[in-house]
């Protein structure tokens, strides 16, 4: 599953650790995220959500065959 966590928090001018730090996980969290290899729980995908100001479905990219 994609995502635009790395290119929503890079234009908000944020570090990994302190978008850690905004959705209470680690950086390691944050760059398992980033690099697609780790699917995030519907808790912290509501949080990353709120935090941006998006929708869940507009943060993941959410493919049919996957």
């Amino acid at each position: 599953m994609d995502n635009r966590i790395a290119a929503l928090r890079k234009e908000r001018g944020l570090s990994q650790a302190e978008l850690a730090e905004a959705v209470e996980v680690t950086r390691q969290t944050i760059i398992s995220l980033e690099g697609g290899r780790y699917n995030a729980s519907l808790a912290l995908a509501h949080k990353l959500a709120k935090y941006f100001g998006t929708s869940i479905e507009a943060l993941f990219i959410f493919e049919e065959d996957e």
